[in-house]
This record gives structure tokens, sequence and C-alpha cells, in this order.
């Protein structure tokens, strides 16, 4: 009865969030001009609206409602609101689809005729056993590769998933040889190992090969990956199919776009194309690389980027000394009290700049209003504090992000990770169990197709390297950890602004790139699901095999409101060996529509990217 009575506790926040009814205010454009008329609805049968002729609107909605803007010609946007949304300013796109040089306006539905002509120019369509299927269009997020992607260092399509898709787990390698298949996954900490005989099918048999792009590891249980090859199924991965052969692979890993293939594609489906499979003629060129080249222009260096900061932020660098520089803090204060960011930035400045630990915390202390009612500002100075390694600091707020948001999965894959800093590795670890038991109770949502990959990885490499501080010694060998099969450079990127909308660029020794997007105009899905679920946050994982300086570089969009997103990347390096070491760098995003460099990697390879 105890126990009942702290979950109800613990979940009550959220009840008490759905029903906070506020308004929200903003105003809708087309990224140059103000759009009016434009149709503003709560969905479910909620309040509706219309901008003004100055493209200004304002709606009552709750926490949980999703916000729909529809407008003659532009896409339609579904935007979820968050405990703190008050201002949503969205910007809409021209519902435009671009093939070579035709320009279509609108979308029709498209018959498979059609698109068995198209195919040979579109590089987004595949052909699967059940007909061609529109990556652009099709339900979901669906990974896509082409040939000109493909490079021939790998030996077989094992090596090919295993080091450029991030979150797909590869058993066993390219000359037969791998693991045996798991007979148990951890249910609690103690290392009590559960059968999970009854979760595979009738074919998940002794083969050595697997491949597994749902939801894995030591949290929830596994089903392999169907390949369909040229139409053909198969339950094995097929090794013998020489790469170079590969002309489109998609990764379909939803339940809409797998549907067809019954329970043999629980697990996913791998769709392979090949080049004898596939008809000849057209002319075929990487289109996505042309559409994302932003390159060609110069790229803005952070010292370039801090010289557009605030008056306050300029005049705090310039002063002649830590005296000059109080008497500037004193000049602003009072003028920007409610602002949690200039907060941030001379807390930042005295503290990292001038050596100056006591004012810089008392200038927080005095502002802790801005912080204590605000998840997305504390997250933010989480992140500060965590990039200064003062884990105890950084530790109290994420407990306080917990305390607001107790319904977010990242809540508590955050809260684990302070731990985790503060040698508690058996607090971490209840951590990931708490979460695990929510989600089996189905008191809290989970996404197993981009969040919860990020999730076991981070719970598996955590059992690997502190077992001796979460299990006694005589369960050590009966806690199943799972087998680590990257080991590099790991980038995780995490945001504070549910509403942040952006381009990662990653740029590798050979100045080839590939850019991750995040916005509503390319994955409007994936927004709505953070949302959902609770979690901001992506992996990318560079291997060993090309040395050299890499840069990783943002085009910032906005969050549809005034302030910046703080952006936290965690770089991991020798990742998955004992001689691990990881380093925390935050940055902040305000200036828009430019192309800005974060930072640059002097080591690594391949990035396995989304």
């Amino acid at each position: 009865m105890k126990y009942f009575w702290i979950l109800l506790m613990f979940i009550g926040p959220l009840a008490m969030a759905q029903q906070d009814q506020k308004t929200i205010r903003g105003t809708v454009s087309d990224g140059r001009v103000p759009l009016s008329d434009v149709a503003i609805t709560v969905e479910g049968g909620g309040a509706s609206t219309f901008s003004d002729a100055s493209g200004a609107y304002s709606i009552t909605a709750r926490t949980g409602d999703v916000v729909r803007y529809t407008y003659q010609g532009m896409k339609t946007l579904r935007i979820r609101v968050e405990d703190v949304t008050r201002i949503l300013s969205p910007t809409m796109a021209m519902d435009v689809a671009e093939l070579e040089e035709v320009v279509v306006v609108g979308s029709n539905r498209k018959s498979q005729r059609d698109l068995d002509r198209e195919y040979v120019i579109n590089e987004r369509l595949i052909r699967t056993a059940y007909g061609i299927l529109n990556a652009d269009t099709a339900p979901g997020n669906i990974r896509f590769m082409n040939e000109d992607d493909i490079t021939p260092i790998y030996l077989c399509i094992l090596d090919l998933l295993r080091n450029r898709f991030a979150g797909i787990r590869v058993v066993g390698d390219c000359a037969g040889g791998g693991a045996p298949p798991s007979t148990g996954q951890i249910t609690n900490i103690q290392g009590v190992v559960q059968s999970d005989a009854d979760s595979f099918s009738e074919f998940e048999d002794l083969a050595p090969q697997r491949v597994y792009i749902r939801g894995t590891s030591s949290i929830f249980n596994q089903r392999a990956a169907l390949f369909d090859v040229d139409g053909q199924i198969f339950l094995d991965p097929p090794i013998w199919l020489d790469i170079n052969q590969i002309k489109r692979l998609a990764i379909l890993n939803n339940f809409a776009t797998t549907t067809q293939y019954g329970n043999l594609g629980a697990g996913g489906v791998i769709v392979i194309n090949t080049l004898a499979g596939s008809p000849k003629g057209g002319r075929l060129k990487d289109q996505a690389r042309l559409r994302n080249n932003f390159q060609t222009g110069p790229i803005l260096s952070r010292a370039s980027v801090e010289a557009g900061e605030p008056t306050y932020y300029q005049e705090l660098n310039a002063a002649a000394s830590a005296t000059d520089a109080m008497a500037v803090y004193e000049k602003y204060a009072s003028r920007y009290a409610s602002s949690p960011y200039f907060v941030m930035d001379a807390y930042r400045h005295f503290y990292e700049d001038r050596g100056d630990q006591a004012f810089a915390d008392e200038i927080v202390s005095s502002h802790s209003y801005l912080f204590s009612k605000n998840p997305v500002n504390m997250k933010a100075l989480a992140y500060i504090y965590e990039s200064q390694s003062r884990t105890d600091k950084a530790h109290e707020a994420y407990k306080e992000v917990m305390r607001m948001r107790p319904n977010y999965g990242q809540s508590y894959m955050d809260l684990a990770n302070s731990y985790r800093d503060l040698g508690r590795y058996d607090n971490a670890a209840a951590q990931y169990k708490r979460y695990d038991y929510l989600v089996e109770e189905n008191l809290i949502p989970v996404d197993t197709t981009d969040f919860v990959p990020i999730l076991n990885r981070e719970y598996n490499n955590l059992l690997f390297l502190h077992q001796a501080g979460i299990v006694s010694p005589s369960n050590r060998e009966s806690l199943y950890v799972e087998e680590e099969t990257f080991q590099g450079t790991r980038l995780v990127f995490e945001w504070n602004d549910g509403e942040a909308e952006f381009d990662l660029q990653f740029v590798n020794p050979e100045n080839q790139y590939h850019i991750w997007k995040h916005s509503l105009a390319s994955d409007a899905e994936r927004i709505m699901r953070e949302k959902e679920i609770g979690f901001n946050a992506e992996e990318f994982l560079i291997d060993s095999s090309l040395p050299g300086t890499w840069e990783i570089n943002v085009r910032y969009y906005g969050n549809k409101s005034l302030s910046p997103t703080y952006v936290k990347v965690t770089i991991y390096d020798n990742y998955g060996t004992r001689s691990q070491r990881k380093e925390v760098r935050v940055f902040k995003l305000s200036l828009k529509d430019t192309n800005q460099r974060l930072f640059t990697l002097t080591k690594g390879a391949t990035v396995a990217l989304n």
C-alpha cells in the first residue's frame, strides 16, 4: 500500500498538468511575411480561431493538447502543447514536392504504376515485396541509404548496418560466427534472469547472425529484423550479398510500414534493392546530398557567433578587471531581471572566465525563481553545471526537472546519468528499472524507435563498466550485459527546448558529410513523438576507420519564441572500452538561419547516422 501511494504521488503531477488550461499566443508566418486567416484549432473538439492581418493569434489549450495550423497551399502543422508552452510562432512551409525539374504543388496519391515510372529518378522510392514505398510520404520515419552512400570497405551487410546506422544492434560477423541466441534478459539489478523464450517466434533459432532495429537489450524483449531483398523474404541476414550490388536500402521500424509482413515483421524489416533487380535507365544522382549541401557558403566560427551576442555579453567580456565586470553586471541586472538567459550568461562569465565561484553562485541563487518552476530553464542550468563538472549541482538540477516532469522518459536517463557521475551506480541502475516498471505498467508511454536505443546503450554501458557497484559478487555471473558492438567516439546531443528546430552537419576528414534534420518541415512525426515520450536527444557513432579532423556544424531555425536553445553534447572517447572518457560541452543557439561551427574532433571516422 505504501508503494502504491508513492506511485500515486509520483504520477500525480501528470494528471494535474493535463487539467492546466492556458492561453497560447504567437504569430504565424511563411518565414518572410505574416500569414492571415490561418485556421488554428485544438484537436479533439477544442478551441479554434484564425490569425489576424498581422499573423497574430491566441487560443486556449491544455498541456498535452495538439494545436493544428492549416492554410491553403501550406503544409499543415501539428504542435503538441507542453507544460512550458506559452508562445508558439510557427513558420509554415509551402506544400511543394520537387522531382528533377518539375515542381508539383500539393501532393496527390500516386498509383503503383506512377511510382514504378518514377523509381529510376526518385531515390526516395524502395521496392518491397508488397509494392513500392515512398519514404517521403509513408507513415513513420524511414531510414534510407543509396548506392552512392555505400563505400566498398564493408565485407557484408552486417558491417554496413553496424557502422552506418545508429541504434541498430548487429550480432555476428561476416565469416558466419557470432554470439549464441539470447537466453534471457535482466529483470532486476540483483541479476535474476527471466526466460524470454516465449517472446521469440519459432524462427528465432540458433542462427549466429541477427540484426535488431527496435528496442532491445536488457530492458525490452528482442525480436530480430526481417530482410526483404528484391521482393524475396529472408529470416537470416543475407551475408552472401555483395554490398557493391546494393542500389537502395531502407529500414522500416514502425508498425504502419511493416504490418503487411505479418508477425515475421514484428522486429522491423530491412529492405534491399540490388542493381540486378532494379530497372535501368534515367539519370541517377544523390539528390539528398544536393538538397542538403549548405557548405557552399562560409561557416561562422564560435567567436563570430559570440560577436553577435547582446551588449551586456560584449561588455562583460571587454571588462578589464573582475571589479569592472561586476559593475557591468549591476548595470544590466535590473533591466534583465526576468531573463534566465542573462542570468546563465552572467553566471558562466564569472565562473568560467573570472574564476569567481561565489559571485557566480550568488547570481543564480538570487534569481532562483526563474528556474524553480520552469523545467526548460532548469535543464539548461543543469547542462551548464555538468559541463563545468559541478556534478552535485547538476544532480540537484536534474532532480528538480524530474519533480516537474515525472512523465518524461528523459528525466530518468538524465537522473541516472547524474547518479553515475556521482559514483552512485546502484542508484543509477535503479532509475532505469524505475522507468522500465512504469512502462510495463503503462503509466508512461514508450518509444522503441528513437529514445529506447539511446536509453539501452546508456544502461548497458553502465552495467559493463560498473557491475561491481551494482550487484554483489555472488550475483555478478548471472547478470546479463548486452555486448557492446561499437567502439570509437560516441556523440550524444541533447537540447533543453522541445520546440527547437535545427540541422546538424557532420563533415568527415575527406569533406564528405551527412546532415541530420530536426524540424517540423523535415520530420514532424519525430518531433511529435519526442513530446509524447518526453525526450530531446540523438546519438551519433564515429568509428576509427577514417582518421583525421571532423567538423560538426549547426544551422538553427529557432524554437517558435524569441528565447535561445541550449544544446548539450556529450563526447565519449574510446566508447565501449575500459578506457572510456567523456567530455560535456554546452552551446547556446540564438543566431538563426546561419551555418555555425559547434566544434571539431581530431579523431574518428565514419559517422553512423540516421
